[in-house]
């Protein structure tokens, strides 16, 4: 298929940069007022009502040359991850052992086909049903946003081998969590941010955001199915089809790899290592607690999940380093999600415990240091790319704080409201909240900055103000798939090696679609007694 030219995403964002700038001499120079509170334990930096005030213009001008630093100091951590991921995933690639992983699922899921059910299913069908579900479960549980990059590279080869293209990876892992993220239903970072920014109890509404999630994620697999199976049909419709050569000569490569490899003496002091570090964390952490919203859960998770690594371990290593090193990873995810969900962990933790995967996954397969720091190098230079795409997309937000232009969009969005209907009235918040999605996607910050403003205008045109949270959570979810100013979809795409103005040519409609399903949810919220509401 023959590709228009788009411009490269650095042109893109250049131009942003620079509309960014000259509605600095365009907008008047605004801010609110901002208070620090308490909310749920945490302290908030949250607007002053009625508090919005004129202040000097700051004119941006030659200051559009210094947005790529200022993006890598504003974004620098999400930067080190991408570098550290990169760097951690090259260690293990090069032990061919997802190679060797996916082979392995291929030709047993093959030997599936030949019962009628799964036959009937289509066993590709059933991964990719599958896949979708686990990533917007911990989208829509624990906020998954930055963490799904570490998957990207594990999926996205998942979705070549099968015959699919790069664009359907990334639905799998990246586009499931955030349609997820979007219709969060225990997001701590959103919805209990925003519901106790709003005087709300924790988590409420629980019910009605249930089926939110289940109709949006069902829509999305419908919208993947489809879209595979016309990829799978006729490969060169794929608007990524010649990007995706790579990908697939790699997958040509491992169709024909021997996945019955050895089992160094390396990998089993790898594995007692690992197994001793494991046993002490579970003398020191032998019951975690888990909180899901308003309840909590005691699990000896470390010390399970310990045992566990025993077994599976020692059976990984009768096979092969590569089996070993599959179960190291897998792993490596477990752990990660009892960390986010019993530790809090965050970027610093998930790098910290991919790092030292990569590192033992190296040592395992009997490199030595200097082949282990070579081939961490390598990963780390094929990210440097995205790496620059995102620091790059950090400076929008950097010219807009500078211009003092955040707030008087803020301000006059809020004031085009006005006397209007109720369902005007919650559909224009809505749209408000997507339209600074686009110049603010931090969830976090944009309710810290909005539901000050919001919450009580809810009271005075009588709306409830969970419909205003939900309202929030819409416009704060789905336009972070699009918007080149969230350094998340840049780090993704750069992994994936999607130029963003073809993502934007495949997926506004899609995105399209899920504004308008926001649109038409929020409706009974206001008529219809919902759980909650």
């Amino acid at each position: 298929m023959k590709l228009t030219k788009l411009p490269h995403t650095y042109t893109i964002i250049s131009v942003v940069i620079l509309i960014c700038a000259a509605l600095s001499w365009i907008i008047p120079a605004g801010e609110y007022v901002r208070e620090t509170r308490l909310v749920n334990g945490t302290e908030r930096t949250v607007i002053v009502d009625q508090s919005f005030h004129a202040v000097e213009p700051a004119h941006q001008t030659w200051q559009v040359f210094g947005v790529l630093l200022n993006g890598f100091q504003a974004q620098g951590g999400i930067i080190a991850f991408l570098l550290i991921i990169g760097g951690a995933f090259q260690i293990m690639n090069s032990s061919r052992s997802i190679d060797v992983g996916i082979m392995a699922f291929l030709r047993q899921s093959m030997t599936l086909e030949k019962y009628p059910f799964f036959r009937l299913l289509g066993m590709n069908n059933v991964v990719i049903t599958g896949v979708i579900l686990l990533f917007s479960v911990f989208g829509a549980v624990f906020g998954m946003s930055e963490e799904a990059l570490a998957f990207v590279v594990i999926i996205i080869p998942l979705a070549i081998s099968m015959g699919y293209d790069s664009i359907t990876g990334l639905c799998m892992v990246y586009v499931a969590a955030h349609v997820g993220f979007s219709s969060a239903i225990l997001n701590p970072f959103t919805v209990g941010i925003a519901q106790g920014l709003s005087d709300l109890p924790l988590f409420s509404g629980f019910g009605y955001r249930i089926f939110c999630w289940a109709l949006l994620t069902f829509i999305l697999i419908v919208f993947v199915l489809r879209y595979a199976a016309r990829v799978k049909k006729k490969p060169e419709s794929s608007l990524t089809y010649e990007l995706d050569q790579s990908w697939r000569e790699q997958s040509q490569a491992d169709m024909g790899l021997d996945i019955q490899g050895k089992t160094t003496r390396s990998a089993w002091v790898v594995y007692f290592l690992i197994l001793a570090s494991l046993v002490c964390f579970s003398v020191n952490y032998p019951v975690s607690v888990f909180e899901v919203g308003t309840t909590s859960c005691r699990f000896a998770a470390v010390p399970v999940f310990t045992g566990l690594f025993a077994l599976t371990g020692y059976l990984g290593l009768r096979k092969s380093n590569q089996f070993f090193i599959l179960n190291l990873l897998a792993y490596t995810v477990i752990f990660l999600v009892i960390g986010v969900l019993g530790y809090g962990w965050y970027l610093t933790e998930i790098s910290a415990i991919f790092l030292a995967m990569g590192l033992l996954a190296g040592f395992a397969n009997s490199y030595g240091p200097n082949q282990v720091i070579e081939q961490f190098l390598v990963g780390a230079k094929d990210m440097l790319t995205a790496a620059l795409v995102v620091g790059l997309a950090g400076g929008i937000i950097q010219i807009l704080q500078a211009g003092h232009i955040i707030d008087p969009i803020l301000h006059g969005l809020a004031s085009l409201m006005g006397e209007t209907s109720r369902v005007i009235a919650l559909e224009g918040m809505y749209m408000i909240q997507t339209a600074i999605n686009i110049i603010i996607p931090s969830g976090t910050a944009k309710a810290a900055l909005t539901m000050p403003i919001m919450a009580p205008f809810s009271d005075v045109i009588e709306i409830s103000r969970q419909a205003t949270v939900l309202a929030y959570q819409f416009g704060d979810g789905f336009t972070n798939m699009i918007t080149p100013t969230s350094g998340v979809l840049m780090g993704a795409l750069g992994l994936a090696r999607i130029p963003y103005g073809i993502w934007v040519k495949w997926f506004w409609k899609i995105l399209l679609v899920f504004i308008l399903l926001g649109a038409i949810l929020l409706v009974p919220t206001i008529y219809v007694p919902l759980d909650g509401f």
